[in-house]
């Protein structure tokens, strides 16, 4: 069932000017009569003209919106200077209220162009489905839709003038949450490379769970990978790297690990370089984000270690993929312990804790309950020291410092960082990054 219409007068050619207030008035009518209880949600979206607010554009427009007694508090006018801004605001309409059913009611010239910008402005958990805007005689108009297929017919140069439309109004928009916060190490020599933590403040993101600096998409999630390159960027211009050469972990929970420069594996938790320049990252959201740095041989690599990572070895085969393909020696590799979830709230099936028992008894905390719970930063040092790092090149401030400079618990701070197992599904991630300095 539809749950919200987008009625689209954004660009209607001339011909059509003069007659905008009866096409409105028959498409409201319409959809009013042939919705089912509740009405939907009716956003209409208007170009904003320089001054228009001045001169009553808006009670000109919609003279007879007081006839809709269904649709009265349901329906709002978007007025914006682009489009993008204009989609982007009912965007943040359909979030609060959590709707993802969507019609769009525009002119059949506008409907490439608008599949183009909610292709960037969406992921897959919302549907769409298209009308062509004309005075409507009956329901059948409103319960028939084409559905949404995919693939762009507009020329590439248009699509290149909405990606930069769409860019350059996220970039205008104010961050949230705070400025933004990296989290450094002292154990990394900063005169040789450039590294950090994330926070979840100072980005864009507005969704509760994602707010603000959420840096992950995928298609069970609100936030649009446009809306993760905005708040990359603004990482990148305070952190210091280019996010142009920027690589980050493909999650598979495993222990692949990739070499920068050689082929790329279809999926991988752990990534390695020794090119000056190149930024490698691992996300975090409860997962722990692990730095790897060698000052000697000045190589550095990043993994994204969760239960299973973990239990896999990922941390040490990034380790050894440094020593196999850069010559380091593993007494000299650092090792750094991002934010993720600490024993205090941790919980796994017992099953599973079976397997962290063996790494170590002291892993598991209440090992005879149905969820005990687990200490994978433990298990992952216990592993790293077996494979030859040294202990005291390895910083998890869970341990040894009680302050809580970088190994936080992600589950306990909900104002610093995300947490999958805190806030559900669409929950945000934050990450791990580091380079070799030019």
């Amino acid at each position: 069932m539809v749950e919200a219409v987008l009625l689209d007068l954004f660009d209607l050619p001339a011909t059509l000017q003069n007659s905008i207030q009866g096409l409105l008035c028959n498409t409201l009518e319409t959809i009013e009569k042939c919705s089912s209880m509740p009405a939907p949600f009716v956003y209409v979206m208007c170009c904003q003209r320089q001054g228009s607010e001045r001169h009553g554009e808006q009670e000109s427009l919609l003279p007879a919106l007081s006839g809709f007694q269904s649709l009265k508090k349901r329906l709002e006018v978007v007025r914006a200077l682009t489009t993008a801004a204009a989609l982007y605001t009912i965007k943040q309409r359909l979030d609060e209220k959590d709707l993802s059913i969507i019609k769009v009611i525009l002119p059949a010239l506008r409907k490439d162009l608008m599949k183009v910008y909610i292709n960037h402005l969406f992921t897959a958990v919302y549907q769409f489905e298209f009308e062509d805007l004309q005075v409507a005689s009956d329901c059948e108009n409103l319960q028939i839709a084409e559905p949404w297929s995919e693939g762009q017919t507009l020329p590439m140069q248009d699509v290149a003038l909405i990606q930069s439309e769409i860019q350059m109004y996220l970039e205008s928009l104010p961050s949230l949450k705070g400025e933004l916060t990296i989290l450094r190490s002292s154990l990394i020599p900063d005169d040789i490379f450039l590294h950090g933590f994330t926070t979840r403040t100072g980005g864009i993101s507005y969704i509760p769970t994602l707010s603000s600096c959420n840096l992950f998409s995928s298609s069970k999630r609100r936030d649009p990978q446009v809306v993760v390159k905005e708040n990359l960027r603004r990482l990148a211009n305070v952190a210091g790297f280019n996010p142009e050469t920027f690589h980050r972990v493909k999650i598979d929970h495993a222990n692949a690990v990739c070499v920068m420069g050689k082929t790329e594996p279809d999926s991988y938790d752990g990534i390695v370089t020794n090119q000056k320049g190149v930024t490698v990252a691992a996300p975090g959201a409860d997962c722990i984000p692990v730095l790897f740095a060698d000052p000697v041989r000045k190589a550095c690599g990043a993994a994204h270690s969760g239960w299973k990572g973990t239990l896999l070895g990922v941390s040490m085969a990034t380790v050894n993929a440094m020593v196999s393909e850069y010559g380091c020696n593993v007494k000299d590799i650092l090792v750094v312990l991002g934010p993720s979830v600490g024993p205090c709230c941790y919980k796994l099936p017992h099953e599973s804790a079976k397997e962290f028992h063996k790494i170590d008894p002291k892993c598991v905390r209440i090992f005879d309950s149905a969820s005990p719970y687990i200490d994978i930063r433990k298990a992952t040092r216990i592993l790293l020291e077996s494979g030859g790092i040294l202990p005291e090149n390895i910083q998890d401030d869970s341990v040894t410092d009680h302050n809580q400079n970088i190994t936080f618990c992600t589950a306990c701070h909900p104002d610093k960082f995300y947490s999958h197992f805190r806030d559900g599904s669409n929950f945000g991630t934050q990450i791990g990054f580091i380079s070799i300095k030019d």
